[in-house]
C-alpha cells in the first residue's frame, strides 16, 4: 500500500467502513477490507504518534 496522507487514510477507513456496514461482501471481500483497514489504522497512529512527538520537542525549549 502507498504512503497515503493521514486525511487521504481517515477518508478511506470511512469508506470501508461503510462498506462493511452494509452487510453486502463475501467473506473474502470482507478478509481485504479488514486487512486494509488494520493496516491503514496502524499507519494514522504511527503519524499521530510522530506528530505528537514531534510538538513536544518543538515546546521542550519554549
Amino acid at each position: 500500500m502507498s504512503e497515503l496522507k493521514y486525511n487521504e487514510a481517515m477518508s478511506r477507513l470511512e469508506t470501508i467502513l461503510a462498506e462493511l456496514e452494509e452487510g453486502k461482501k463475501s467473506v473474502d471481500e470482507l478478509s481485504e477490507l479488514v486487512k486494509e483497514a488494520a493496516e491503514l489504522v496502524k499507519s494514522c497512529r504511527s503519524k499521530l504518534k510522530t506528530t505528537e512527538e514531534d510538538i513536544k520537542k518543538a515546546f521542550e525549549g519554549a
